[in-house]
């Protein structure tokens, strides 16, 4: 048995409502971490919560706010308290080439999944250096290496995570901060079957194909959301205490064939 010591961990997560978040809660939770959730919509947080505390036992404080409103990073970091762990995971990038992402749709991705992974980096940092270090997670997509025109500001969003994260990661250490970026491929949630038919439908004229698509991964499927959230855990604890200011990718060897699908 691989014994993680993550119990009792503080820990954060943005975008803590539904899919890969989701994930990340429940099995934190399960770990027997405290947790710290951040999204927009209460109801399905105080959901998440009620279900967790049933079945882990653990201390769990959600706060439904938009990342990217004015102030909310500092009630965020005034809210979460001491954080061990931070997971930056909230927002998407539109998928479409550079005419179909028009410049609201753009700016509103990478408002949120760019410059909100980067406040609160801002902000928790000195907080976990004053308590002695942490780890910081950022998950951002392998969109980000293998530059498909058709998801352009996603592929130039993930690419600038990736070098945030590198850029980061190694200085951090003189303050005891882990710094990881975590580049999932598809996984199994409503949005990359979304991104799957929005592409059949512009490849083929038909969305119905995107089963077609899905085929093409090299094990013909998306990832669970467990095989992902797995890897967060051994990043976030002890056992991966060597490893900062670099990327993981886990997308069962699509960026390897040079392929979003």
């Amino acid at each position: 048995m691989m014994d993680l010591n993550l119990g009792g961990k503080k820990v954060l997560i943005t975008g803590a409502s539904q899919g890969i978040g989701e994930g990340l809660a429940h099995a934190f939770a399960a770990e027997g971490c405290k947790l710290h959730l951040v999204a927009r919509s209460a109801p399905r947080l105080n959901e998440i919560r009620d279900a967790l505390v049933a079945q882990f036992k653990t201390e769990v404080t959600v706060q439904p706010i938009d990342v990217i409103a004015d102030g909310a990073i500092d009630e965020i970091a005034a809210a979460a308290g001491d954080v061990d762990v931070l997971v930056n995971n909230a927002g998407t990038v539109p998928s479409g080439d550079l005419w179909q992402v028009d410049a609201q749709s753009w700016k509103d991705g990478w408002a949120l999944k760019g410059f909100g992974y980067v406040d609160l980096t801002r902000a928790i940092y000195p907080l976990m250096k004053q308590r002695g270090g942490g780890v910081i997670l950022n998950n951002i997509g392998n969109g980000g290496e293998i530059c498909d025109p058709m998801y352009i500001a996603g592929a130039t969003a993930n690419a600038s995570l990736m070098a945030f994260t590198r850029a980061l990661g190694g200085r951090s250490l003189d303050d005891n901060i882990r710094v990881v970026g975590v580049n999932p491929g598809p996984v199994d949630t409503s949005r990359i079957y979304n991104m799957l038919k929005k592409l059949a439908k512009s490849q083929f004229g038909d969305e119905g194909r995107y089963t077609e698509l899905r085929d093409l991964y090299p094990l013909k499927r998306p990832a669970t959301v467990r095989e992902i959230t797995d890897l967060f855990l051994f990043l976030a604890s002890e056992r991966s205490g060597y490893t900062s200011g670099t990327i993981v990718t886990v997308d069962g060897g699509i960026s390897s064939r040079r392929s979003i699908v």
